[in-house]
């Protein structure tokens, strides 16, 4: 979620101090919270003039291409369109919440398969991985995990069909190398992604391998029970915020979505 909340941080940016909202003010906001940017063009579907200094824009549009959120993680295409947005320009302009009513946005995104194996060789995503695969299992096994290194990981996404029967799946490798004895462990693990609900899209048939053996599903299953919490966008609602899948796709080139959002304003505590 961290490239939404940055994305956010971009369209609360729009009003400029002179309190006019333009194409080029509200682009340039978004870039600046960006790491890099190959194409971007933002639209903004201007109100009144007497309801943009009060901080009302009817639509907001965004068609972006290759949009780095952090330096090595390319994301191939974002298509973002907003309703209404209603900011309190006083609070912004004091770097505080903004949002007066609930911020609500359809959004498609594209990430090709060759820029995620291009990220994972970066050192931070891969320490990144590590950590989120801590996080994941038992205490007794974070431990044991910690003793390795994260070598290698590549990802490749297979055919699917995710209106059909067969679920869309991606074959993931890595190395484990342990730390003092420097001996590798190959891991491949094969597994299929099924929207079972709008909020929830889960794992399905895992399989995995260390070394060419396969690993018993009694292993699996916690690992994977830890993954599903983490793709249950019904947690984001702690946050104010909806999220509802519309669509997935998985081909060997990329993986699409298209996705609802809804952001509730802060609720202000006085401070």
């Amino acid at each position: 979620m961290e490239f939404f909340t940055v994305l956010l941080s971009g369209l609360l940016g729009i009003l400029a101090p002179a309190g006019l909202i333009i194409d080029s003010v509200a682009e340039n906001a978004i870039r600046d919270q960006l790491e890099d940017v190959e194409q971007l063009e933002v639209r903004v579907d201007n109100a009144p003039s007497y309801q943009i200094l009060q901080g009302r824009v009817q639509r907001v549009r965004i068609a972006g291409r290759g949009l780095f959120p952090i330096e090595g993680v390319r994301i191939d295409t974002l298509e973002l369109e907003t309703d209404a947005i209603a900011l309190d320009p006083n609070r912004l302009q004091e770097g505080q919440s903004a949002l007066e009513q609930p911020l609500q946005a359809g959004i498609r995104l594209v990430l090709k398969s060759a820029d995620l194996n291009q990220a994972l060789q970066s050192p931070e995503i891969t320490e990144r991985l590590r950590d989120l695969s801590l996080n994941l299992v038992s205490r007794s096994r974070a431990e044991q995990l910690q003793r390795y290194d994260f070598i290698d990981p590549q990802i490749e996404f297979l055919e699917g069909h995710p209106t059909g029967n067969v679920s869309p799946r991606l074959r993931v490798q890595v190395i484990l190398r342990e730390q003092e004895a420097q001996e590798d462990l190959q891991i491949i693990a094969e597994l299929g992604l099924k929207a079972i609900s709008a909020q929830q899209i889960q794992i399905v048939e895992p399989t995995i391998s260390a070394n060419g053996e396969p690993v018993p599903q009694a292993l699996i299953q916690p690992l994977i029970d830890g993954i599903n919490q983490q793709l249950n966008l019904g947690s984001l609602e702690t946050f104010g915020i909806t999220a509802r899948l519309l669509q997935l796709e998985v081909n060997p080139e990329s993986l699409s979505l298209a996705a609802f959002i809804r952001v509730e304003p802060a609720q202000n505590s006085g401070n």
